[in-house]
């Protein structure tokens, strides 16, 4: 299992230090974000704010778009440093389009399924995805309470990326803390997205060390 911690739960004010202490606490992604206020109801950072902080850690940088137009700035997020980049199948952006714009510059490309949309929807595009991202709450906020009902979606997807011979990871994003990761890790996921079960606890690489052992 991998940990991604998400920032959005971190101390933006010191937000390159953060980085650093949850690279040195064993973090295996760096989970960013993006919010434009029209897709979902909140802000928080684009592209210029992930270039300055791309120097901060080797890491990889995972960026979440929760925004409604995500064809129009993937070359913005490819020049800032992302690894791997994922976008809503919900948003106004044609999949295939916008796929093709992340695989043109060398990107790892993924999809996002909020907990309403059903898992077959990525289904025809499964075998150019480098990852699935299960939405586990309603994207937007922190600190929400884990949908153990979306483990259904995993382990449907899980069972045809198998069938197909693929490699493709499935993420979970939301509420992700001691009492539900053994729950996504029964369930197929690969990675783990946390939050405030990182950095609201008073050591980072124990709380890292602990989620990653639930899983085992």
């Amino acid at each position: 299992m991998l940990i991604a911690p998400s920032l959005l739960s971190c101390d933006f004010s010191v937000f390159r230090d953060e980085i650093v202490r949850i690279d040195q606490g064993g973090a295996d992604i760096m989970h960013l974000d993006v919010m434009d206020g029209h897709f979902v109801p909140n802000l928080t950072f684009g592209a210029p704010v992930i270039k300055k902080l791309r120097k901060a850690t080797e890491k990889p940088f995972d960026v979440h778009l929760m925004i409604s137009e995500p064809h129009r700035y993937i070359n913005d997020f490819a020049d800032a440093g992302a690894d791997i980049i994922s976008f809503h199948t919900e948003s106004d952006s044609d999949i295939d389009e916008t796929l093709k714009l992340i695989e043109a510059r060398g990107i790892k490309p993924a999809l996002a399924i909020k907990p309403g949309t059903a898992p077959q929807v990525v289904l025809p595009y499964l075998d150019r995805l480098y990852m699935v991202l299960v939405m586990t709450v309603e994207p937007g906020f922190g600190g929400q309470s884990f949908m153990p009902d979306m483990m259904e979606k995993v382990t449907f997807l899980k069972a045809e990326i198998e069938k197909r011979g693929l490699s493709t990871l499935i993420e979970v994003d939301g509420g992700i803390a001691k009492d539900t990761i053994a729950v996504a890790a029964k369930a197929g996921v690969d990675i783990c997205v946390a939050g405030t079960a990182v950095f609201g606890a008073p050591d980072a690489k124990e709380a890292i060390t602990e989620l990653r052992g639930l899983c085992e």
